[in-house]
């Protein structure tokens, strides 16, 4: 069976048949063993003896692994998993999060933001007046103020740009 991991950025295609691994195009012996009631394998390869802690995250395939003590984010999927998983990174839309848009026309209250400032998902960032009614809209993601367009007092149309994040 064919495998694709990726450690931090690197990818490598390991192909595991039995305790056989082939990793590029070096044969190797894997043996891995776990130690019962925690998270610790002893793995072999060839004459090489590692300690690994796994930490499985939720998600298929994803886990933190600490070798030797050194810690690697990892994401093991066999190969047509990890192709369907490219093709739809390649389609899908913008990433970060979402710019705060006037969801109605309205008179902008408060600004409780400026540029520079780190946010977290659900923080208040601008206060809207419609309908005699006060809006706080909120961030929908983590990131940084990376543009206020919103001043207290002025009128803003449905859709109109508040704030950006990056």
């Amino acid at each position: 069976m064919k495998y694709v991991v990726q450690l931090n950025d690197e990818r490598q295609t390991v192909n595991v048949e039995g305790t056989e691994a082939t990793l590029a195009e070096n044969s190797v012996h894997v043996e891995m063993e776990d130690v019962e009631g925690s998270p610790l394998y002893v793995v072999r390869i060839g004459s090489e003896v590692h300690r690994v802690v796994a930490q499985k995250h939720p998600g298929r395939g994803r886990y933190t692994l600490w070798i030797d003590g050194y810690r690697f984010d990892a994401e093991a999927l066999d190969e047509r998993t990890r192709a369907i998983r490219d093709l739809s990174a390649a389609t899908k839309g913008p990433s970060g999060p979402a710019p705060v848009i006037a969801p109605m026309p309205g008179l902008i209250v408060r600004v409780n933001v400026k540029v520079g400032d780190r946010v977290e998902a659900g923080q208040g960032l601008v206060v809207m007046e419609a309908m005699k009614m006060e809006n706080e809209l909120r961030a929908t993601g983590a990131g940084t103020v990376k543009r206020v367009q919103a001043d207290p007092g002025s009128a803003v149309e449905k859709g109109a740009l508040l704030v950006e994040l990056e």
